[in-house]
């Protein structure tokens, strides 16, 4: 691994989710959307790494991670989350292909918007947002990762939409093909996609059909 850092706060922003803050080691740069690998450094799990997007913005002083505990896994993510203030943590030179590339929509399921937080601060910044449209699913609003900040960024052009509980204010579909062809209507831009699989396979293949072009499709390789 190539840099150390230490942790310096943690705090939940959903139930089971958590934003860490790392002193930012010096060298370290990435692009926004970019991974790392992160391992807790003791004996036991420093042979653990596993990916992470930093949400932060490039020139900040300090590395944000906003990481979802999966408590089933009884692993890394756990582990995380526990974590207090002072704990050393190895941290991988970044790595990735989600770059942004033009204005689009970015379509994320889940924890799976964490690639875009860093590109969607990072507009805001430049004052780029304008062409920006976020569609981003969960379960319940419960769920919903950044939901304020969101909202704030994007106005109308931020839809979010709860598979499991409708609620007002939140749409309750599924993004499908009818869905998609509801709230675009130009399917020529850039598309950013992530999620777990079947979300991912699902979405491409409809936004394929909708007339999406394959290499404006942006996604994890």
């Amino acid at each position: 691994m190539e840099f150390s850092a230490r942790l310096l706060m943690t705090e939940f922003v959903t139930h089971d989710v958590k934003r860490f803050i790392l002193d930012k080691p010096e060298g370290f740069n990435f692009t926004p959307g970019q991974a790392v690998e992160i391992a807790i450094d003791n004996d036991q799990w420093r042979d653990e790494a596993r990916p992470f997007t930093p949400t932060s913005l490039v020139e900040d002083g300090v590395l944000e991670f906003i990481i979802k505990q999966y408590p089933d896994h009884q692993g890394v993510t756990q582990m995380l989350h526990k974590l207090k203030a002072d704990a050393s943590l190895k941290i991988s030179k970044p790595f990735g292909t989600i770059q942004y590339q033009g204005p689009g929509v970015f379509i994320a399921g889940g924890a799976g918007i964490t690639p875009f937080i860093a590109i969607l601060r990072h507009l805001a910044q430049k004052d780029e947002l304008s062409g920006q449209t976020l569609i981003f699913s969960n379960k319940t609003p419960a769920d919903i990762i950044l939901e304020k900040e969101f909202r704030f960024l994007l106005g109308n052009r931020c839809l979010l939409t709860c598979t499991e509980q409708s609620v007002p204010g939140y749409d309750n579909s599924i993004i499908d093909k009818d869905f998609l062809k509801e709230h675009i209507s130009n399917f020529k831009q850039h598309f950013y996609l992530c999620g777990p699989g079947g979300f991912m396979e699902s979405i491409t293949d409809a936004l394929k059909s909708l007339g999406a072009k394959p290499d404006a499709l942006v996604f994890e390789e």
